[in-house]
């Protein structure tokens, strides 16, 4: 089934082109059928780079799905269009009286600031606080998920020891019972690209369950038993090039970054890099929109006042 993007959505010509199902407006109308509806707050720099790999990722269930894009209005990004954002982002000004089904909150390059710091954390607990009343499941990636688990839990990030942790990641399923991870090897890779994160002590003192880690990485996936909240603290909507790009980007600014570890052939920085997660990526989206979105989220929780 297909996903419903704005219309001219640069994302669209290669999602076709991959033989991923992208609906129009008009066509969607004439369906008898409720798609789900969902809306992410992409934070990344790259903002077009994020929304094609996520609507992939979207895009690969058979479940209809109508997708819109959120910005926060207290910050602009300096890597794309301000016709590109006004054409097809939104604000919370704009939805905050709208219910959706689920929201997807990225990654973002602030993770080694204060929270309180970061010039639209307001901004972001608005919408924290706005997506637990109006949003039936959240999924948070990366920088998302520990703001999510400060603000929601109180669960604080912190400094990883050993810097910048950078390359694909094994981890190995805690709960196999969990409808997340449902299809899963017991061991699978992901990659991680950050230099904060959450211990395992803190995550399992709060509410949430830890469902799935790494010996290098730590925790990877953990969720809100009733399926509400669902974090993800690395980056399995990556592309076989992302983390290619972070390191020559880095080395280009004299950073003398690590190479990723796990993921170029023989640890050489000129060979293409090898894909090893995109299956269970695909399969952990697809579980969510499932399981924690379509199978429980009410006939007409969107028409609730």
């Amino acid at each position: 089934m297909p996903i419903r993007v704005p219309e001219g959505l640069p994302a669209i010509d290669e999602l076709s082109r991959e033989n991923i199902f992208v609906m129009g407006r008009h066509r969607a109308l004439s369906q008898d059928i409720r798609p789900l509806r969902l809306i992410v707050l992409n934070l990344m720099p790259l903002k077009l780079a994020t929304e094609l790999q996520l609507l992939r990722l979207l895009g690969n269930t058979p479940l209809q799905v109508d997708v819109e894009f959120l910005q926060t209005g207290t910050h602009r990004s300096k890597n794309v269009s301000k016709d590109h954002l006004d054409r097809f982002y939104r604000t919370i000004d704009d939805v905050e009286g709208r219910r959706y089904d689920g929201l997807i909150v990225t990654g973002a390059p602030v993770e080694r600031l204060p929270f309180e710091q970061v010039d639209y954390w307001p901004e972001l607990v608005r919408i924290l606080d706005w997506a637990a009343e109006r949003v039936w499941s959240s999924l948070f990636i990366c920088w998302g998920a520990q703001a999510a688990m400060w603000h929601y839990h109180g669960i604080p990030k912190r400094e990883l020891p050993g810097g910048k942790l950078v390359g694909v990641f094994e981890h190995e399923v805690v709960d196999r019972s969990h409808p997340l991870v449902r299809g899963f090897d017991d061991r699978f890779r992901a990659p991680h690209s950050r230099y904060t994160g959450n211990s395992r002590a803190d995550i399992e003192a709060s509410p949430l369950d830890v469902l799935a880690v790494s010996a290098e990485a730590g925790v990877y996936l953990a969720a809100r038993p009733d399926l509400r909240e669902v974090y993800i603290t690395g980056h399995g909507e990556y592309e076989r090039e992302t983390l290619d790009q972070e390191y020559h980007r880095d080395q280009r600014a004299g950073l003398d970054p690590a190479i990723p570890r796990n993921y170029y052939p023989g640890d050489d920085p000129d060979r293409t890099p090898e894909v090893t997660w995109r299956g269970h990526s695909q399969l952990l989206f697809a579980n969510w929109l499932n399981l924690a979105v379509y199978q429980n989220t009410p006939f007409d929780w969107l028409t609730r006042d």
